[in-house]
Formats: structure tokens, sequence, C-alpha cells
């Protein structure tokens, strides 16, 4: 019977009163629902978008955040890179805008070059393959990959070690580090897994690749860093008068002619000789005299030589001039030697490359190149590709313009990648590798299974015969509660090492087979029940163990289902006692899983793991609800 009757309801104040509940518990709802959208789109965060606290993450309704988003992934993270690539200048990829007009023949131009110039490993890298400031995610190129050693070795982290020379502890683990080839510090990888990785490269479209662009570097990564970003203090210091820094270029060859300062002449030394990446110097063949004198210098002999080269060359002038640097070795640390300089200790004569012969042999030159031998002269260049440029070396790769074009025909793509990746992320963490998932569902189940036999039969010989000690044995039961189970974890663990359970699910099941609360609860429910179903069921001539799983078990099902939401909450929730009872983690649940996933992430993929890791609980409860409120409901109805 309703509390409020039909006619009752008509009244104004009985409509203001249920207005005032319905309003109460709206907002009270949406103290609920707003923490929770929070964490929802916090799931979808990397770096670029952290600092953010938006229910509706900005990059499902702005391009521009997406655009931002997707220019992090693109890059790796490496905003410097990105810089240097785009010759942009902005303070970090929160900052950066997409071109307000793009040239798509000048783009098509670009891809076709990139298809036919067949350029070098080291020329080149491809986005969304690693992440630097998102610890925990796994971009989409980086899946990609790992799929593909996943099938190639069977699944087997083990043998891919062994076969391509890395020391991954698991696929957990498994990486594929990207950094440019394009300062003198960073040297190429040579392990077959390098090799590997960079036939993957190779094979993504060109619309993913960034290339190295040594014109950005010269200016972002040396000369803005010596001079400052104003280029009037530039301009104060060379003696020039550049109106911005489109205008200061990266010369192929030693800075000559009117209008160059001896100041410029320097920097190009100093950056040639001292900060780019030796793969992208070159020299003259007018240097090969002074070559064959600095390793006479150096080797005194040419048998020396030889023995350390292991060639067999008869005199130091048969000696080629290096024309493409060797990665590593000890023809690379000569050449290195050779090109910034190396002193005679005995006769403290310097040898190095002469300056005039040194020249940048960059992605920017050959691209500049292969236009001109393709179009001639740059008014049949401009004519071609709607362009307006004032000579060659105005002319840089359109990188920014073909990245944007594959940004417009993936946006959605891109929009479904970033709000699914975190999640992606956890999955493949928590169910592709390890047994977090297995091992969880048989302890929650075991667990329930045995507190659903042991604590009903002691509460139903407690509730049945009624021992006269039957209310201090509750007493002793409910005494346990006032002790957490921090106090007893150390206990606990030396008993089950004594008892050499360790590392089983003996040891996460027996601790908590027996719950004084439980026992309590069961035991009130079931002194309610009536006396004459027992009674009836003795006369019929029913046996015990009849009683109690037919009439006590089949009554209790509401109680059954609280005894049974609370062990799966406690067994799931698990996290101390299992990673203290099971130091092997192949016998972890899932909690300890998602603590050390929580421990090397960034905050999307710790929110998404902890809406993953609330679904089971949600899905438990949803199934235990209908007959908890069955027992709560009917018994009042009747």
């Amino acid at each position: 019977m309703a509390i409020i009757s039909t006619i009752g309801r008509k009244s104004l104040k009985v409509r203001l009163l249920i207005g005032t509940i319905y309003a109460g518990l709206s907002i009270g709802a949406l103290t609920m629902l707003y923490p929770f959208c929070l964490m929802l789109a916090g799931s979808t965060k990397s770096a670029v978008d952290s600092p953010d606290a938006h229910i509706i993450p900005p990059f499902l309704r702005s391009e521009l955040a997406l655009y931002q988003k997707y220019m992090e992934t693109q890059f790796n993270e490496a905003f410097s890179v990105m810089k240097a690539t785009y010759g942009m200048e902005a303070t970090s990829f929160r900052d950066v805008k997409p071109p307000e007009t793009i040239n798509p023949r000048l783009t098509g131009i670009w891809e076709t070059f990139c298809r036919e110039a067949n350029l070098p490993f080291y020329c080149f890298d491809v986005g969304e393959l690693y992440v630097k400031d998102s610890r925990g995610v796994l971009p989409r190129r980086l899946r990609m990959f790992k799929r593909q050693m996943i099938e190639r070795f069977n699944n087997d982290i083990d043998a891919l070690n062994g076969e391509l020379g890395m020391n991954f502890v698991s696929w957990n683990n498994f990486n594929a580090p990207v950094q440019p080839l394009d300062l003198r510090f960073r040297k190429a990888s040579l392990t077959p897994f390098a090799s590997v990785q960079r036939g993957f490269a190779a094979a993504q479209p060109i619309g993913v690749r960034y290339y190295v662009s040594l014109e950005g570097v010269y200016l972002h990564n040396f000369l803005m860093l010596r001079y400052g970003k104003s280029i009037e203090s530039y301009n104060a210091s060379h003696k020039t008068a550049y109106a911005g820094w489109d205008q200061v270029h990266l010369d192929r060859r030693l800075p000559d002619g009117n209008g160059r300062s001896q100041l410029e002449r320097d920097d190009w030394e100093s950056f040639v000789r001292g900060i780019v990446n030796l793969l992208w110097v070159r020299c003259d063949k007018t240097a090969a005299p002074a070559y064959h004198a600095y390793l006479k210098a150096k080797y005194d002999t040419i048998a020396i030589l030889n023995k350390r080269y292991e060639t067999a060359y008869s005199d130091f002038g048969e000696i080629p001039l290096v024309e493409e640097p060797a990665l590593a070795g000890l023809v690379q640390a000569d050449w290195a030697g050779f090109v910034e300089g190396w002193k005679d200790p005995q006769t403290d004569v310097l040898h190095q490359a002469p300056l005039q012969s040194l020249r940048i042999h960059s992605v920017d030159f050959i691209f500049r190149d292969w236009l001109q031998a393709r179009h001639g002269t740059i008014a049949d260049f401009n004519a071609k590709a709607g362009t307006s440029f004032s000579d060659w070396l105005a002319i840089r790769p359109p990188q920014q313009d073909l990245h944007y074009q594959y940004f417009k025909a993936h946006t959605g793509e891109l929009r479904r990648e970033f709000t699914v990746r975190n999640f992606i992320s956890v999955f493949d963490y928590i169910v592709m590798h390890g047994r977090g998932i297995l091992n969880t569902i048989i302890y929650c189940s075991l667990a329930i299974l045995a507190a659903l036999t042991i604590n009903p039969l002691a509460a139903y010989a407690l509730s049945r015969y009624k021992p006269p000690s039957s209310y201090k044995v509750l007493l002793v039961l409910m005494m346990t509660m006032a002790f957490p189970p921090m106090v007893t974890q150390i206990p606990v663990f030396l008993m089950l090492r004594d008892l050499h359970l360790l590392n089983s699910f003996w040891a996460l099941i027996l601790p908590g087979l027996a719950n004084g609360y439980s026992i309590f609860l069961l035991k009130g429910f079931f002194d309610s029940l009536p006396q004459e179903l027992y009674e009836s069921a003795a006369i019929d001539g029913a046996g015990e163990f009849r009683i109690f799983f037919q009439i006590t078990m089949s009554l209790s099902k509401p109680i059954l289902a609280v005894i049974a939401l609370n062990t799966f909450t406690l067994a799931y929730g698990n996290f101390m006692m299992a990673l203290l009872i099971c130091q092997d983690e192949k016998m972890w649940p899932l909690m300890p899983w998602l603590y050390q996933l929580q421990q090397r992430s960034t905050t999307g993929v710790v929110m998404a793991s902890l809406l993953v890791a609330a679904v089971p609980t949600f899905v438990i409860f949803s199934l235990c609800q209908n007959i908890i409120m069955r027992g709560i409901v009917v018994p009042v109805e009747k």
C-alpha cells in the first residue's frame, strides 16, 4: 500500500514535497555522475591533454584538440623533433596549430619523391610507435608491430630475445624506441631487432613518416639555443638584416659571398664539425690527400692499419675516401676524428678535413636536387607546383601539409583510436600476457563456494540446535571484526609458510574460509525462518542434510546473495594479502597486476584500468540485486 494515496497526491503541498524529493535525488545522482564522467573522460588522456578536466574529452568535439593529440602521437611525443621537422616555433604540443592552407600539388610532388628517392633508413621515422611521456600507453603502430612479433615467434618472448638480441622480460615490456639520427651523440642501433623495426617502419604509409630536417635542427636546436629566439639578436651579433627566421637557411657548403658574415661561417663550421650527425656529412675528393695524411699520422704504417681494419692495402693512397659514413666501428671513429679534427700527440699537428671540402648531404638538399633535375629552373617548378619560391634554398619538404592531409582523411579513425587506446593498453597488459584473469576467476569462484558452504553450516548449527554457549561463540566471531586484516597478515603468512602453502589457491582461500560477520548475519536470518517447516520436515522423515539444503538454503537465497556479493568483493579486491602470500606472479590475481600497471603508467591508463576493474563488480552486483531485492520486498508485501 502506498504511503500517499492517489487523492492525496493532488494536493499542492504533497506535489511540492514529491518534487523536492525528486530534486534531492537528482542532485545526489549528479554528485555521483559528475566524478564518474570525469574519470571516463580522464581514461582517454595522454600527456598533451593531461591538464584538462572536462566531462567530454576536448578531442571529441574540437578538431584543434584532436590535431594536437595527433601531432603528439605522430612525433612519438618528441616535441623538439616536431619543431625541427616543421620549422615551427611553439612551446608545447598544446600550442600547435594546423596550417591555414595546404598545397596538394606540392604534397603530391613530395610523396612522389619519397617513393622514388629510395632514401636510407636513417632519413625517417614513423609515428605512433613510441611514447616518451605517456607511460603505459600502447600506440597503434606499436600494437601492430607487437602483434607481428607475437605471430612470428608464436607468442614466445624468449624466442624473440634469442633471435633478435633483446632482453625483454615479458611481452608487457615490449617497446620500440624511436629517435631521429640528427645530432652527433645519437647512434644507430645495430641489433637484429632494430633491423626488423626498420623493415616495419619502411612498410608504413608515407603519411605517417617524418623525415629528418637538418635545416630545422640547425635553426631550432643550434642557432636559437646559441643566440636566442629573437631574429633581432641574431642580426645584431651577425651584422645581418634578415626579416625573420624563415630567411635564415642551412647552407650546403661553407657560407661565402657578399652579405655573409664571418660569424655565419663559424656557426656553420661548428655545426658540421661538432653537432650534426656524421651520417649527413660528406667530403669532396679534394680532401683525399688530407685524409690519407691523417691516417698515416695516426697509424704510422699501412701494416698496422690493415691489421686494425682487416684489409690488405699496399699504400695509404689506396684507401678510398668515405662516401657513405659507417654506422659503427673503427672506420666510423676515424671518420669522426677526421671531420672534427685530430691532433697528432707527437707533432702537435692538427689533422682535419679541409673546411672548403665539407658539405651537408641532407634530405632537404636531396629533395632540392631532385626537383632541380626534374624541373630545371625555379620558375618552371613554381608553375608546376603552384608556388612562389624565390630560389631552391627556400624550398623545404612540405611535411606538415602532408601530415595534415593524412589527419583530415582519418579524423574519425583517430577519434576512435584515442578513445579506446588506453583501454586496449589495459586489456593487453592484463589479458594478453599473464594469468591474472584466470587466477581471479578461479580464486573468486572457490572463495564464493567456500563461503556459501562453511558459513551457512556454522550458522545453521548455532540456529538449529541453539547450544548454551551460542552467544559466547557469536561474541567471539564478532570480535574478529575488531581487528583489520593488516594485523593478521604476518601471523597468517608465517602459518602458511610453515604449511608450505604459499603461491597456491589454498593460501588465498583458507585465511578467509570462515567469516564471523557472515555467520552472524546467517544465524539471524535462519532464526527468522518458521520452525513449523522444520517440524513438518522432521515428521515426514527428512534428514538433517535434506532439511538444510532443501529448506534452509532454499529459503535463504537473499542472504546468501549478500554473502556471495560480500565474499566476491573481498576476494576480487584482495591486493595486499595476495601480493604477500603469492610472490610468484604466475599466481597473481587481477589486483596485483593492476597495481603494477598503475605504478608504471600515467593518469589516462590508471583511470582506464580503474574503470575496467569496476566492471566485474558491477556485473556481479547486477546478478545478485534481484535476489536481494526479492528478499526485502516480497516479505514486506506479504
